[in-house]
């Protein structure tokens, strides 16, 4: 009995720790977008789903024995292909470099794939080992529950998860952490394989004692299995959604990852260990109330805070989560039909991680798949409760209940259907791609000295061009002639002479930097998402890079990939100033600021060069992170805050940069100087590289406007 719940608590306990590990390898391959981590979901529900599967087939179809076997092959399996992966790759888990995406073609496959070498079938027997090791205890123990297993796994889940950033990121880099899991592994392969043997040795060989033993209860109907699915699927979709909103608004790091999924494992772990936690009396009203929270939310947007935001995503996911996990508990099935109620259970989480990963970036324009979950959350409660004879629903004042309960789902129908509307009605253009949503819209509609278009990420504005013809090439927002790169290319372009400025930018955007380009001048933009160069290449839409007379070359794919490709291929671009503002909704990715990232752009830089990094930031404080860097790398830095006039004719927005050089005297430059702070931040303790990094430490608890 201990070694069997020692063996299913170590194996959710790795099941879980795997998905922060795999996912933070594989995000700087992607460009850090949320759409990785919805990928990676995606993959792990699948296979989670192949494991229920595996167990529920062993279990019912094979003898004991052959069981044992079978199981213990496939663990020496894994086992050798570790350690041929760590031949291979120097590591057991994570792909070599040869493995690197050369471009941004079908990001999702190549995601699956690299799952699928790195780390699939350990995950797969991992998977399998709950529902598997249950069903040989209840051979095994028939007259004793297995169900308090399940309750115990999830806890090990649980504990997987939150100890990853509490932990073991902030104490073990990257490389550190795919040595240790592996070894961690072959610990819970030694004991599957005890309990394989000792499970085998025990059973009897004929098939059917052991099902006479065990078989009692009615097998469940269809409509049961049905509803077991849906009322795992729709959490699952809600806990990608919320996942997706809340790293969209702050940073795509694996602490935003843990927390939803937390709750979400959490809810199992109280509904299934005991009945008392779950009570319709509580979260019934609970989904009324968070309901109406997530709807205040999605009014105010980022107006709301860090703490604001995550409290009330994370309240709806853990209502909603006990709301559909509770009665799915309540629904479980006699042990005997334990595996195949795990595999719809699974059944139903993958379809949830399909939902989101792969169906609603085809079917909607905008993230519409939280509408869709919350709704359908709704929606399974009202159907649980109206199948239950002994619900509110249908005993006392049920009309008046019924009533009740429909008025609030028509309000928050309509609500929702209206948020959607205006969240389109707006916007001249939309496209939803892998690395997300962008949308074009107008802007001073009323004020035809004004009048322009804008892009938008998200819900951060990444570009804006006046109509005007005597504006139409004025640098807007946060690249006005007065910003940071502003009067870095001022400063560099009286440096160089006649000979024309040599530009890189990561990050197209709209080009608006390339309004700044002169004839003779070199801009090379580097940009992952194809969809945001299609936009930017749009005459009809925005015109910077057709009316540059400088020489414009847009590159697709991941900035430091390509340019770590190119210094190998072609040596150093020796760009006079080096531009870093690839933002991810409200914040730069983390692979692009590391020592790794900042030593290859050091590569690309001619003497007397500058690195801009566009730090403007509403919830994580980049500065310190940013001077720790340079203190590392033994470089001047200036810090510029530009903030706009009231009303100013060529529209600004406030904006923070950090300027880097190896030369104290660039920096120094009258056009910099005059604008830089005289205070600038003291770095942080903790200095990112490519192993280690702690967005958690830069998160601000109040939005900065």
């Amino acid at each position: 009995m201990r070694i069997i719940a020692a063996t299913i608590f170590l194996s959710a306990f790795l099941l879980f720790q795997i998905q922060p590990v795999i996912g933070k390898v594989l995000l700087p391959w992607f460009g850090g977008t949320p759409a990785v981590w919805t990928t990676c979901m995606l993959f792990f529900q699948a296979l989670l789903l192949g494991g229920y599967a595996y167990a529920h087939g062993v279990a019912l179809r094979m003898r004991p024995k052959r069981q044992a076997i079978l199981h213990l092959g496939l663990l020496a399996l894994a086992v050798v292909l570790l350690a041929r992966s760590a031949l291979d790759w120097g590591s057991p888990i994570v792909p070599g470099e040869s493995w690197h995406p050369r471009d941004s073609e079908a990001p999702v496959v190549r995601i699956l794939g690299l799952l699928t070498v790195s780390v699939g079938l350990p995950y797969l027997l991992l998977s399998s080992t709950g529902p598997l090791l249950q069903a040989w205890f209840t051979r095994l123990w028939p007259a004793r529950s297995a169900y308090r297993l399940y309750a115990l796994s999830n806890v090990g889940s649980l504990l997987g998860l939150l100890t990853y950033p509490l932990l073991v990121e902030p104490a073990l880099g990257v490389s550190a952490q795919g040595w240790l899991w592996p070894a961690c592994f072959l610990l819970y392969a030694v004991g599957a394989g005890t309990v394989a043997v000792v499970f085998a040795r025990r059973q009897p060989e004929v098939p059917g004692v052991a099902k006479q033993a065990v078989s009692t209860g009615p097998a469940p109907c269809l409509s049961s299995r049905l509803l077991w699915i849906a009322l795992a699927a729709a959490p699952s979709v809600l806990l990608l959604a919320v996942t997706n909103q809340i790293s969209q608004e702050v940073a795509v790091v694996p602490f935003l990852w843990v927390l939803p999924l937390a709750i979400y494992l959490l809810s199992f772990v109280f509904t299934f260990e005991s009945d008392r936690w779950y009570r319709r009396a509580v979260f019934v009203p609970a989904l009324v109330l968070t309901s109406a929270l997530a709807c205040g939310a999605m009014w105010l947007g980022i107006g709301l805070g860090v703490v604001a935001q995550v409290a009330v995503w994370s309240a709806l996911l853990f209502v909603a989560s006990m709301l559909c996990h509770g009665e799915l508990a309540r629904l479980k099935p006699h042990p005997r039909h334990l595996t195949g109620f795990y595999l719809m259970v699974s059944i139903g989480g993958a379809v949830g991680g399909l939902l989101v990963g792969l169906v609603a970036p085809l079917v909607f324009d905008l993230h519409w798949e939280l509408h869709a979950s919350i709704l359908g959350v709704w929606a399974l409660a009202f159907i649980v409760l109206l199948r239950d004879p002994g619900s509110f629903l249908n005993r006392g004042w049920s009309r008046l209940a019924r009533t009740g309960f429909a008025a609030c789902a028509l309000g928050l129908l309509g609500f929702l259907v209206v948020e959607a509307h205006l969240a389109v009605e707006p916007w001249t253009f939309v496209r939803r791609n892998f690395y997300g949503v962008l949308r074009v819209g107008e802007g001073f509609q009323d004020e035809p000295a004004r009048y322009g278009l804008g892009l938008r990420h998200g819900r951060v504005t990444h570009g804006f061009q006046h109509r005007d013809a005597a504006k139409r090439r004025a640098p807007t927002l946060y690249f006005g002639v007065d910003t940071g790169v502003g009067r870095a290319l001022r400063a560099q372009r009286a440096s160089v002479g006649d000979r024309g400025l040599n530009v890189g930018v990561i990050g197209l955007g709209i080009g608006t930097l390339a309004a700044y380009g002169e004839a003779g001048d070199r801009m090379r933009f580097y940009e992952i998402n194809p969809a945001v160069i299609d936009v930017a290449l749009d005459s009809s839409l925005f015109t910077f890079l057709s009316d540059s007379p400088a020489g414009i070359e847009n590159i697709e794919g991941d900035a430091r990939l390509s340019l770590r490709r190119e210094l190998l291929e072609s040596g150093s671009h020796r760009f006079d100033l080096l531009v870093i503002d690839a933002f991810s909704s409200d914040s730069i990715p983390v692979h692009l600021v590391t020592r790794e990232a900042l030593g290859l752009y050091l590569e690309h830089l001619a003497p007397g060069g500058v690195l801009a990094f566009h730090i403007t930031n509403r919830f994580l404080d980049l500065a310190p992170v940013m001077a720790r860097l340079a203190e590392d790398a033994g470089l001047e830095r200036a810090l510029v805050a530009y903030e706009p006039e009231a009303e100013p004719e060529v529209l600004s927005s406030k904006s923070l940069w950090m300027l880097l050089s190896r030369d104290r005297a660039v920096l120094d430059r009258p056009e910099i100087a005059k604008a830089a702070s005289r205070t600038p931040p003291a770095p942080s303790q903790d200095l990112w590289t490519d192993d280690f990094s702690n967005v958690l430490a830069t998160l601000r608890l109040h939005p900065r406007d």
